[in-house]
C-alpha cells in the first residue's frame, strides 16, 4: 500500500513538479495536492495511478518490514540512468591549477 509519505518522497526523488505529475497522471493538480495533503488515500485509483508514474520513472516502493524486520515503508531509486546528469562518471576529472582550491579560498 502506497503511503501519503512515500508519495511525497517519490516526487522529490524524482525531481517531478505537481505539474508534471498531473500532466503524466491525468489528474488534476489539485487532485495531486490534495493526495499528498492527506493522512489516508481514500481513492486507490489514484493512488495506482501515481504508483504506475512513479514506478515508470524508476521508483521502488517498500512495504513496512520488506528491507528490514524494524523499518516501516519507504522507497528506492531503481540503478538506471537516462541523462548524462544523473550518470556516474566514468574516469576521475583531472585536477588543473584552474580548479584547484585551497583552504580558505573561495
Amino acid at each position: 500500500m502506497l503511503t501519503v509519505s512515500q508519495l511525497r518522497a517519490a516526487r522529490a526523488m524524482t525531481g517531478m513538479t505537481v505539474e508534471e505529475l498531473a500532466a503524466a497522471s491525468g489528474l488534476s493538480k489539485s487532485a495531486i495536492e490534495e493526495a499528498e495533503a492527506s493522512h489516508v488515500f481514500a481513492n486507490a485509483g489514484v493512488t495506482d495511478r501515481l504508483r504506475s508514474i512513479f514506478e515508470s520513472k524508476g521508483v521502488l516502493f517498500l512495504g513496512a518490514g520488506e528491507d528490514d524486520a524494524g523499518a516501516g515503508p519507504g522507497l528506492r531509486l531503481r540503478q538506471q540512468f537516462h541523462d548524462e546528469e544523473s550518470a556516474p562518471r566514468t574516469s576521475t576529472p583531472q585536477t588543473t591549477t584552474k580548479n584547484r582550491c585551497s583552504a580558505g579560498t573561495l
